[in-house]
């Protein structure tokens, strides 16, 4: 039951329906009854004071703080100001009399509030789940035994010798994995799996391996990526790389820089040593590195970038999906304070554009996506496909036209790469 509730869809499934509705309901009961010239007065002042509230709240949480280090959007700013008013005309409506009057406004500010974290969390897209979205998973361990020998070398043809064995099943498996820190001491949440069709016969043959990891706040959810992939898989007699989503944040609400450090963790460390070594010694992945992909989302797409400018031994291959700019990008002058007690030089090298000026290795390949109606992260996007490029770095850009920075940003990317990827994977004919 429990499992249930957390598996719940709260994105197309009956809950925003009877969130919304009951929010509908509310409102038109704090608002039925005949009012007199003041009450309606009252109750306009109400809405006004509902109103400046919300600017108050844009101005100190977006504009000042920056605790979200974008903006949210015209439509989420809707979502927030209809809060806002709704709820201070419902504390506006408190009546000693009749009681149920005062019991109905009462109620209705929580449910507004809800309406408001659905249809907001609605226009993103990424948490779909109830589970997802209070950052609270539950372990779906997979059955994983690799036959031995299945990771030692890599056909890199595989799309014109694998035959499907009657056992492959139609579509792939999702679950997760704890993955310890072993090397790095990381304490990582559960990393999420996506095992393809072709991994889950009896005898499956060396795949390539992709690790991604997602944005912050955010958790190693493997549904985006497994969604995509297992379209592709279809429809290419069930090959996909396999997938571990791991968690570069250890807390959902923690942005650990993409980097080594003493107070957030070596993250680097937990994803390019000791990630690699559980996979290898876990999954049906061949060890040929040219053959591993580093992906990513938003903060996850840094990660990604950054990773793999340091260790291309690991990853040769990059997914960067409406990745941000540098560690820190939302707010710079704390990062520069607290992460790197005030040395400007090590913070400047610590970005990734910075690094592509010295880098050098052969045989990589890097895709950035983005949306364009998400202008900032589509800046970063540019520009990274340029530093990289100026790298000697195999590149590629794919221009979404819209999907912001949420779930339209993220699938489009997801796909995108994917159709990229295949080839270069040795999952599909080359494209000549």
């Amino acid at each position: 039951m429990f499992h249930a509730l957390l598996d719940l869809d709260i994105v197309d499934g009956p809950v925003p329906i009877v969130v919304f509705t009951l929010a509908a309901v509310l409102a038109v009961l704090v608002l039925w009854r005949r009012h007199s010239a003041r009450r309606l007065l009252v109750l306009a002042a109400a809405a006004a004071v509902g109103g400046l509230a919300a600017v108050v709240a844009w101005l100190v949480c977006v504009r000042w703080l920056n605790l979200f280090g974008e903006s949210l959007g015209y439509g989420n700013y809707l979502w927030i100001a209809a809060a806002f008013v709704a709820a201070a005309v419902a504390l506006a409506s408190i009546r000693r009399r009749p009681r149920w009057r005062t019991v109905v406004a009462i109620t209705a500010v929580p449910v507004f509030a809800l309406a408001a974290a659905v249809g907001i969390n609605a226009n993103y897209g990424i948490n779909r789940t109830l589970g997802s979205a209070l950052a609270v998973a539950y372990s779906k361990p997979l059955t994983l035994a690799p036959p031995a020998g299945a990771s030692a070398g890599y056909d890199r043809e595989l799309w014109k010798h694998w035959s499907p064995p009657a056992d492959m099943p139609a579509h792939g498996e999702v679950g997760t994995a704890a993955i310890p820190g072993t090397v790095s001491g990381f304490r990582a949440r559960e990393a999420g799996l996506y095992l393809p069709p072709a991994a889950l016969v009896k005898h499956p043959p060396a795949l390539p391996l992709l690790v991604m990891m997602m944005g912050q706040p955010g958790n190693p959810d493997p549904e985006p990526i497994a969604t995509v992939l297992d379209r592709y898989a279809a429809s290419h007699h069930g090959l996909a790389p396999v997938v571990v989503v791991a968690d570069q944040l250890g807390d959902p609400y923690t942005d650990t820089l993409c980097l080594d450090t003493a107070r957030l963790g070596h993250v680097e460390t937990y994803v390019t040593q000791d990630v690699p070594a559980w996979a290898a010694a876990h999954l049906p992945v061949t060890r040929d590195h040219r053959f591993w992909t580093a992906a990513g989302y938003s903060n996850g797409g840094l990660c990604a970038l950054s990773f793999s400018i340091d260790h291309p031994d690991v990853f040769a291959n990059i997914l960067d999906v409406s990745g941000e700019a540098f560690p820190g990008a939302e707010h710079p002058d704390a990062t520069l304070r607290d992460a790197f007690h005030g040395d400007a030089d090590a913070y400047e090298a610590s970005k990734p554009f910075n690094k592509l000026r010295h880098f050098s290795h052969a045989g990589m390949t890097a895709i950035f996506t983005a949306a364009r109606d998400d202008p900032g992260f589509h800046h970063v996007a540019l520009q990274a496909e340029s530093a990289a490029t100026g790298a000697g770095i195999d590149t590629a850009f794919v221009d979404l036209p819209n999907g912001g920075h949420g779930r339209g940003a993220l699938i489009g990317g997801l796909d995108a790469g994917a159709g990229l990827l295949f080839p270069i994977l040795g999952l599909e004919r080359p494209k000549s």
